[in-house]
């Protein structure tokens, strides 16, 4: 009996080091997928975000694989990572958020598609910081022009508050999101920044060091303002 205790305990005991090793792999790989969608998507000019919009965007947030099931009542649902324009310019570290909502009306099948919106201020950002936030209802939200032949569009007055845009089938292009929900992903943000981290901190830089997948993230972001500059 005792030898059959130690070799279980001796077992449990091998299976602990494993635990911490799965924390924030998830959210690492969600943060290289988001790193590689907006590296496939702003890749080519003439199908791309716009450059002003780009330039003059005070948050971005990208959402890998959205998908959309259902039939008859439909929904949505996915996560990705969100970043800030700091007060230099730079872009923060992102904070994991959340997507999500219903909509009713003759669907069939599953649809996966990635999700790019573009915050034009700091108003709907404040609002997922301090709780859930539907597009369409807490901020305006339109699709959003893309290439370079609506660059000439964007120099106009742009109204709405938040551009949306989709990628299904290789098929990149503005997409209405009226309805959907967005929030912070608390429970993402402390696996990998630690416990008790907040959206505000990661903005802030006043986290500790972040992995390398999401500090890609954010360097892809750079990436794209620089060379648009």
């Amino acid at each position: 009996m005792t030898r059959i205790l130690a070799i279980l305990f001796a077992a449990f005991a091998l299976a602990l080091p494993a635990a911490p090793a799965l924390a924030g792999e998830k959210e690492e790989a969600k943060a290289a997928d988001a790193a590689r969608v907006l590296g496939e998507i702003m890749r080519i000019p003439e199908t791309a975000i716009p450059e002003k919009m780009f330039d003059e965007a005070y948050a971005i947030a990208v959402i890998p694989d959205v998908v959309k099931a259902g039939l008859i009542i439909g929904g949505r649902g996915g996560k990705g990572l969100i970043s800030v324009r700091t007060a230099d310019g730079t872009w923060s570290n992102p904070s994991f958020i959340k997507l999500g909502g219903g909509s009713v009306g003759f669907q069939a099948g599953v649809q996966s598609a990635d999700v790019i919106l573009v915050f034009r201020s700091e108003r709907g950002v404040n609002n997922i910081v301090n709780g859930k936030f539907t597009l369409g209802a807490d901020a305006s939200v339109a699709a959003g022009p893309v290439g370079r032949s609506a660059q000439a569009s964007t120099d106009e007055q742009l109204k709405a508050e938040i551009y949306s845009y989709s990628r299904a089938r290789g098929l990149f292009a503005g997409v209405s999101l009226d309805g959907t929900w967005l929030r912070m992903d608390h429970t993402a943000n402390q696996r990998v920044y630690g416990k008790n981290t907040t959206p505000r901190q990661i903005f802030e830089g006043r986290t500790p060091a972040a992995p390398t997948p999401v500090v890609d993230f954010r360097d892809r972001l750079e990436e794209n303002t620089v060379s648009q500059d």
